[in-house]
């Protein structure tokens, strides 16, 4: 008999009821230690490469990253009384806004991009209280598919010079990588299928090594123990000399993107929800998803870590195992904080090819802007409505438009700061009071069935 059908079987060969009352559900206790921890590593590498790809792709510290990520998802399990088997790795959707604020991972400004990030983080805030008090359905009326599939597109597709400039550095390593994601993606099985952009930059990687275009120098120069934070790499390190003008840029072009990742958030919720069995959107309830979820990603960014999300990957590891006990998660959590300690890990993430990550991110702000056109597509938007047409023209070129004009930005002057908006930050805003203030409003939240959201920025 093997792992997974001992998972589903109890010693007297009937299905067991685990904690969650659901038959099939094992509580991973009964498993035993070995076999919990086998699963616990089996998460930890499900979240490992896209994880890392963040920091890799920003300049952000891999082991701040992996800490955070392990810590995260331990608040996260906290705020939502231990209920919901969710990971909290790095999120991709505020790419834009480190690229935007800090170009090519310049170490000088990801500190204001974090700080940015971590105001992002009021928005999971303000929407948890939102809907404590309102109720989701009212509150998801002002972010319906129309509003958020255009963000999302424009995400993507603002990120696509910088995926173009990245491959031109050797077009062979980014097309081997393309092909290894296109490939697994579409004639893999299982978790192949899963996780097409790992093998994607495995395969790339160990060609480059092959081909002598790997530098192992700081590899060798490692250690393979020190401490995940520096201090210099964190906001604190802004207090006494920063710059306002800047810390106030990077609040406005970064803070609309968590209106996009929010509705993320309900989707994969909806996601684990429907794998598991039980509404997590009613219990523990969407306002401590959220809450949590917004306070693993403040806590993060003000250390130097990218924004947390819970991550479709190990959603895909649960449906795959049967085992939905959240104590497997939290074991997955504490192996990442382990990690976290090993800077030669790091040293290795860091030292992958330009074109590598480029090829991969060709795929992977491709993918991201593909899942705003599911999101519309999905949802079954009505664009014979004029409202709509307009709604989602304006978001388009404004964010993209204003991208890539000659400022970059529509810049004005208060007093004596000069603030820069940026195309997504002016893109946001139009839509949502648009769609606040034009008649025809149709989107309607279903708590019964929330996963009509579609939002999920993992591959």
């Amino acid at each position: 008999m093997n792992l997974q059908e001992e998972i589903v079987m109890s010693k007297h060969g009937q299905t067991v009821k685990g904690e969650t009352g659901s038959e099939g559900i094992v509580d991973a206790r009964q498993l035993g230690r070995p076999k919990m921890l086998v699963l616990g590593v089996q998460h930890m590498f499900a979240m490992f490469g896209a994880t890392v790809l963040v920091p890799a792709l920003t300049g952000l510290n891999v082991s701040t990253t992996l800490l955070f990520a392990g810590l995260g998802t331990l608040l996260f399990h906290f705020l939502a009384k231990g209920k919901v088997p969710a990971f909290l790795g790095s999120s991709f959707a505020f790419l834009a806004g480190y690229a935007a604020i800090a170009p090519k991972g310049d170490p000088r400004l990801l500190p204001y991009a974090c700080f940015g990030v971590a105001c992002a983080a009021l928005i999971y805030f303000i929407m948890a209280v939102l809907v404590k008090i309102f109720g989701g359905a009212r509150v998801m009326r002002f972010f319906p598919p129309i509003v958020t599939g255009p963000i999302i597109i424009a995400i993507g597709l603002n990120l696509s010079q910088t995926a173009i400039d990245s491959c031109a550095d050797n077009w062979g390593l980014a097309l081997v990588a393309i092909a290894i994601i296109v490939v697994c993606n579409i004639w893999g099985k299982g978790m192949i299928k899963i996780i097409p952009i790992i093998l994607g930059v495995i395969g790339s990687y160990l060609f480059a090594a092959a081909t002598g275009n790997v530098d192992w120098q700081p590899v060798r120069e490692a250690a393979w123990f020190g401490l995940p934070i520096h201090l210099d790499q964190t906001v604190f390190s802004l207090f006494g000399n920063a710059d306002k003008t800047l810390l106030i840029n990077a609040v406005i072009t970064i803070m609309p993107i968590a209106l996009a990742t929010v509705v993320e958030h309900i989707g994969d919720i909806s996601a684990i929800s429907s794998t598991v069995g039980k509404n997590f959107i009613r219990d523990p309830g969407l306002h401590r998803t959220l809450a949590g979820d917004g306070l693993a990603t403040m806590i993060a960014a003000l250390f130097g870590a990218p924004a947390n999300t819970t991550y479709g990957e190990n959603t895909g590891v649960l449906n795959l195992t049967k085992v939905f006990d959240p104590r497997v998660v939290r074991i997955a959590a504490l192996l990442a904080c382990l990690f976290s300690f090993s800077p030669k890990l790091g040293s290795v993430i860091t030292c992958m090819p330009t074109a590598t990550m480029g090829g991969v991110s060709l795929v992977l702000y491709g993918m991201i802007a593909a899942v705003g056109v599911r999101n519309i597509v999905e949802n079954k938007v009505d664009f014979t409505k004029s409202r709509n047409v307009i709604i989602a023209a304006l978001i388009l070129v404004l964010s993209i438009g204003i991208k890539y004009s000659a400022a970059g930005a529509i810049t004005f002057v208060i007093g004596s700061l000069t603030i820069s908006l940026s195309g997504l930050a002016i893109g946001a805003l139009i839509g949502i009071l648009l769609n606040a203030f034009l008649p025809g409003k149709d989107y309607k939240f279903d708590e019964e069935k929330p996963d009509d959201t579609k939002v999920n920025f993992q591959i």
